[in-house]
């Protein structure tokens, strides 16, 4: 979906991923799947996460530290867009490299391991994404982001259950 605002692609939780390809002059594309649609854009993935990032008030950046602090993870860290949505995705390598891309964990079906190297992705809507990097690795990614969500949304539910529900905005403090 592209914001009509600032013309950038928005990630919402109907989106499956992001996935880094060429174009035929060979200059980096995003192919952006959605659950009913598929489109390609001239940003790349980890610019198009680091704009739905800003959109709720941090920056990748940011949402990778927040990773780091709550369970450790300082490469290729899983990040949740908007934790609130259900919005979270890992990337396949490096968020600086041109080949990276982002893949939504509450998509995936499956993850199978390719006839060559590589490993295949099937999502819920019976759409599939061919990643260049090992089954071990896409395992590892989905097992770790896995984890990372759950302590996150337990650190979300625990403050939602001990917050004062009569004041007008509990999570500030108030002077």
């Amino acid at each position: 979906m592209l914001n009509l605002y600032t013309s950038t692609p928005e990630i919402t939780p109907l989106t499956v991923a992001l996935v880094a390809q060429r174009d035929s002059k060979d200059n980096p594309i995003t192919m952006v799947l959605e659950e009913e649609a598929e489109y390609p854009v001239s940003f790349s993935p980890s610019k198009i996460v680091d704009h739905a990032c800003k959109f709720f008030g941090a920056s990748l950046k940011g949402r990778q530290e927040g990773t780091k602090d709550i369970c450790g993870i300082t490469h290729k860290a899983p990040i949740t867009i908007d934790p609130i949505s259900g919005m979270y995705f890992f990337p396949t390598t490096s968020p600086s490299s041109s080949k990276c891309s982002w893949i939504a964990h509450s998509h995936i079906d499956q993850v199978l391991k390719a006839a060559n190297y590589g490993t295949e992705i099937l999502f819920k809507n019976g759409k599939r994404v061919f990643l260049d990097i090992s089954y071990g690795s896409a395992l590892n990614q989905v097992q770790r982001t896995a984890q990372f969500r759950y302590l996150l949304d337990n650190r979300i539910r625990f403050l939602q259950k001990h917050i004062d529900r009569t004041a007008p905005f509990p999570l500030i403090p108030q002077e």
